[in-house]
């Protein structure tokens, strides 16, 4: 984790989803915690998510944008104290949030977050899992062409 660490602190980018979201938070990578969900079943679906903002990871979104993502998680629910919160949403660290229905209670429906610099990226739902028609949907492919498309220009 300590290489994860310093890899992050020199401003490369840094991925974590689902399991790995609940890392980064444990690591002090990002903000908050994941705590089990507000009805302590374990939640396997396809959500609806709303694109907060752009930056790096949501280059390849529209601001507002609706898209749909599968979830998979029983310790999935977002939680910080008044204050860390209040300095995500001022900082503009909300990236996804969950549209309509919130699946697990995460506070102010996050669904993903960054760190302060944006090169850190967690989030619950799962954009691998959507990332082929095949796999019933595609609108996770987008985030990773926006990622590669974000490397090639610093290569």
């Amino acid at each position: 984790m300590q290489q994860v660490v310093e890899h992050a602190q020199k401003g490369k980018f840094v991925l974590g989803i689902c399991n790995g979201f609940q890392v980064l938070t444990e690591a002090g990578l990002l903000p908050g915690v994941l705590t089990r969900n507000r009805d302590l079943h374990f939640i396997c679906d396809r959500v609806p998510l709303k694109v907060e903002r752009t930056n790096l990871w949501t280059q390849a979104y529209t601001t507002g944008e609706v898209i749909t993502l599968p979830i998979a998680h029983g310790e999935g629910r977002f939680y910080a104290d008044a204050a860390t919160l209040a300095e995500i949403e001022d900082n503009g660290q909300v990236l996804f949030r969950y549209e309509g229905e919130n699946p697990n209670g995460s506070l102010n429906n996050i669904a993903g977050i960054c760190d302060r610099r944006g090169n850190v990226l967690g989030m619950m739902p799962h954009p691998e899992r959507a990332s082929d028609a095949m796999l019933g949907g595609s609108d996770g492919l987008r985030l990773f062409q926006g990622l590669l498309e974000k490397v090639a220009a610093l290569a």
